[in-house]
Order: structure tokens, then sequence, then C-alpha cells
């Protein structure tokens, strides 16, 4: 299969942002969001820039060419969401923040279409239509009434503004960075984003002070730094220089999952409702992605006319 190793590394993205998701609720009841964030993206970066020197070194040319981009992507991309996304967690319920998030493969749709030009293929709109009502299905579980209570707040704003900005994230990196590669881009938006997450957090205060931060709440900040971002945030943008941002955006819509394969191991009963949307949001991910996969593969076979 061509894609097969992309399509696993962006599986590997869903599960740690699936995980990743119940840590950053976990650790704002320690870190101010700013805060938590800058913990995670310095980590992050740092780990980044060693594995980029070992790996491919410094090309100060490529550099120099994509400084503005780079500047703007770490901006949007890594303060930008992060930013608003740990706020929103602090203000606002997972259902609605989950539900929000999943609506992230059609925004990055749109985006593509408007920036990038981008075709939208019927099966994209299929997968994107199945992979939603998946989410749906199991944020509520197929409640009405928690279909009813649904509301809009402050932190669902701040929400919605994370997600934006993890859309155009992706976008923007294939509209604007030229010859760079998945790590390059990586680690240079993310050293720019830790670097505006590190300033704004000199100026909030934490819930704990820092010496009384339990080593729990660390090893949550470790693992969102190593896992999501290290290793999520290659894999995600390695899925987009390949096979494109809104095929890659659809993977978004597996945390949901994750998130409630996670609460199945840790004990919590699953709803059949809940089954039916992850069969609904799988279906939506193959429809979008696997099956052009082999439809690509039957037209590598075709004998080319001259």
């Amino acid at each position: 299969m061509k894609h097969l190793k992309i399509y696993l590394m962006l599986l590997g993205f869903s599960i740690f942002t699936g995980v990743t998701f119940n840590l950053a609720k976990y650790t704002v009841g320690f870190f101010s969001p700013s805060s938590a964030a800058a913990w995670r993206f310095g980590l992050a970066g740092a780990v980044m820039l060693l594995i980029l020197v070992f790996r491919e070194g410094i090309h100060l040319k490529i550099l120099k060419g994509n400084a503005a981009p780079y500047t703007l992507l770490g901006l949007v991309g890594i303060f930008g969401f992060n930013t608003l996304f740990f706020a929103g967690l602090k203000y606002t319920s997972p259902v609605n923040g989950s539900l929000i998030m999943g609506l992230n493969p059609l925004l990055t749709t749109i985006f593509s279409r408007m920036i990038l030009k981008d075709k939208i293929s019927s099966r994209q709109i299929v997968g994107i239509v199945l992979a939603f009502i998946g989410v749906f299905l199991v944020i509520t579980q197929g409640s009405l009434e928690v279909i009813r209570t649904l509301s809009i707040s402050g932190g669902d704003i701040l929400i919605l503004g994370g997600n934006i900005c993890w859309a155009l994230y992706g976008v923007l990196g294939r509209r604007y960075v030229k010859q760079g590669t998945a790590m390059s881009t990586t680690t240079y938006t993310m050293l720019v984003g830790a670097v505006a997450l590190i300033i704004v957090s000199l100026f909030s205060s934490n819930p704990v002070p820092v010496p009384d931060i339990p080593l729990e709440a660390w090893g949550a900040i470790a693992f969102m730094a190593l896992f999501t971002s290290v290793l999520g945030y290659l894999w995600w943008n390695q899925g987009i220089k390949e096979i494109g941002a809104a095929k890659t955006s659809l993977f978004f819509n597996l945390v949901p999952v994750v998130t409630m394969t996670n609460s199945f191991v840790m004990g919590t009963p699953i709803t059949l409702f809940q089954w039916i949307g992850a069969i609904f949001v799988i279906s939506g991910v193959v429809a979008a992605s696997g099956i052009i996969v082999f439809t690509n593969m039957n037209a590598e076979r075709q004998p080319v006319v001259k």
C-alpha cells in the first residue's frame, strides 16, 4: 500500500492526542494554560532541535527562506492553538470541547479549498459526514438530553478558536513553506511557538506553586511533550506533505474514539451508541483515505498510453 506507513503514523497521532485530551484537562488543575503549554513545548522544542541537528543538520538557506512562514506557523499552530486549547479546557466541558474539535476536518477542507484551491472529492465529503456523525454519537452517546443541554460558553469559543488555528497550521504550511522537510518545519515552528508561550507564561500564575506540583502532573507534561508534540507533530506534518491537509485532518476524528477506548480500559462501560459512533468514525476515515489508496494502486497498474 502506497501510503500505509503514513496512515499508521497518523493513527499513532490520533492515539497520542486522544490520551493528551485527558492529560491536558488534568494539568490545568496545577498549571496555568500558558505555563502548561510552555513547559510542554519548551521541552519538545529542545528535543526536536537535537533530533534535527543530528539527522538533517541546520540548512541556513532553507531557514532564511522560510523564516516568515515558520514564524507565522509557530504563532498560529503552536502558540495560538495550545493557548486557546488549554484555556478552553479550563472553562468548558469535555462534551462541548470534543464536539467542537470534531469539526477540524470540515474546517481544514474548507481552508484547503479557499487557500490551496484543493478540489473536494465526493469521497472526502462522504468521509467527513460519516466521521462527524460518529464523533457526534460518541460524544452525546445518542442522548437527546445531552444534545439539548449543549450550550455555548466562553470556553467553547476558545476551543473553536484553537480548532481554527490547528486547521490553518496544516493548510498554511503547505501554502508557504518551500523546500522544508517535515522535521525542519516541525522544529522551527515549535521553537517559535515555545518562545511565545514562555514569554506569556512569565506573566501568569499557576493554581499550585511549582514546588508543590505532583510528579504525576510533570509526567503528563513530559508525555505530551515527547509523544504528542515531538512524534505527533512530526507525523502530522509528514501526513500533510504526502497525502494533503484534508485527508490528514480526518484522523483527528479518531481522537474521541481513542478517549472512549481509554475509558473502557480504565473500567468505564461503553454504550451501544459509542460503539456505533466508533464504527462511523473509522468508516469515515477509510472512505476518505483508504479507498483512495486502493484507487491509486489500481491506477498505477494501468498501462501508460503513449
